[in-house]
């Protein structure tokens, strides 16, 4: 479905930081995404997660540094030429108005129309096809103001695909979803080719799904690289204040984590917060 090459177009955050109200959100964040990549940030509520993809989808500005697109700042773009590149999922995204789902799902297409020009019969088919991939073309007809919140949150997913973007941001996606439709929306990002960046809360599906993990504390980056080298069991109770063993998935081999639970006896205690001991950023 990209309408642009996957080694295209790859995502670099330089230094940006984020200043609101004399509060200091982000602080010297630098990450590079490339091509075809699936980077996943990760942190506990508060830690700059969704500031640091506002800046990357344009709707906030960085106080410092820049977030650069196959090379070029987006401050030097129109939106519109950004919203061709860039398609996001945020989680305050909203589908309030009295609209159909294929309704909605086109207008994915506005980017990439001059005025109010009808759909070709190739965008159409994009449409169809965004509808089949994230198993909602029998709500097709249905007004979105009477769907369930996981059903809404896979027709903004179809929506963003429909846009044809060489990158996805992502904000929790996987908010409002069932087991099931949590997996197979994960599964498809892992396939489908695109540059994507997003933001989770739960480590195992990070592990299962991203090329490579960030993790963020207090607006600052605490520690990148693959799965296997970030969640370590020291990160975890470091940053996020739990214990966990780390263990592999019997069949696929993939990292999980098995959290201990809290007790009476012995609540949870979270570290100072330090840098994890071997975990460079």
């Amino acid at each position: 479905m990209p309408a642009h090459p996957p080694s295209a177009l790859p995502i670099s955050l330089r230094g940006i930081s984020v200043e609101v109200a004399g509060t200091t959100l982000i602080r010297e964040l630098s990450l590079d995404v490339g091509g075809g990549e699936v980077l996943g940030l990760l942190g506990p509520n508060g830690s700059g997660k969704s500031t640091a993809l506002r800046c990357v989808y344009r709707a906030m500005r960085p106080t410092a540094g820049a977030v650069l697109l196959d090379g070029e700042s987006l401050s030097e773009q129109s939106i519109r030429d950004t919203a061709r590149r860039i398609a996001a999922l945020t989680q305050d995204s909203r589908a309030e108005l009295d609209f159909t789902v294929e309704e909605v799902v086109a207008l994915g297409r506005y980017p990439h129309q001059n005025g109010s020009a009808r759909l070709t019969g190739r965008e159409r088919e994009l449409c169809r096809e965004a509808l089949r991939r994230m198993d909602i073309t029998h709500l097709a007809t249905r007004s979105v103001l009477t769907l369930s919140g996981g059903e809404r949150q896979r027709v903004l997913m179809a929506r963003a695909l429909v846009q044809e973007p060489a990158v996805l941001v992502l904000d929790e996606p996987t908010n409002h979803l069932d087991v099931r439709h949590q997996i197979e929306l994960l599964g498809f990002l892992r396939r489908c080719g695109l540059t994507v960046l997003v933001a989770l809360h739960d480590l195992n599906l990070a592990a299962a799904t991203c090329d490579r993990i960030a993790v963020l504390r207090s607006g600052a980056l605490v520690a990148c690289g693959t799965p296997a080298e970030v969640l370590t069991t020291g990160l975890v109770r470091s940053v996020f204040g739990v214990d966990a063993t780390v263990v592999t998935h019997p069949r696929t081999g993939v990292l999980q984590l098995l959290y201990d639970m809290p007790t009476a006896d012995r609540p949870i205690e979270t570290d100072s917060p330090t840098t994890p001991e071997g975990i460079a950023p």
